[in-house]
């Protein structure tokens, strides 16, 4: 997951992820890495068009955002 997460932030790519959020929902987030430290990540959040701390322990899956291709 930390591999992804620096990939994003090297090359100011998008990922999704599923997060728990404080009133226990899980959400969807498109984010776009910032900075990394022990335990959260400070990213854009697409969703909430704001620059927010996420913390890793409440991440519970990441992933690529698959482009289309267009004909």
């Amino acid at each position: 997951m930390k591999g992804l997460f620096l990939q994003s932030m090297e090359n100011k790519e998008k990922v999704v992820i599923f997060y728990i959020d404080q009133d226990n929902n899980v959400t969807q987030r498109f984010i776009r890495v910032i900075h990394i430290s022990d335990t959260s990540i400070l990213a854009y959040c697409y969703y909430r068009k704001k620059v927010r701390s996420f913390r890793l322990d409440n991440i519970l899956s990441c992933g690529p955002i698959k482009r289309r291709v267009g004909a």
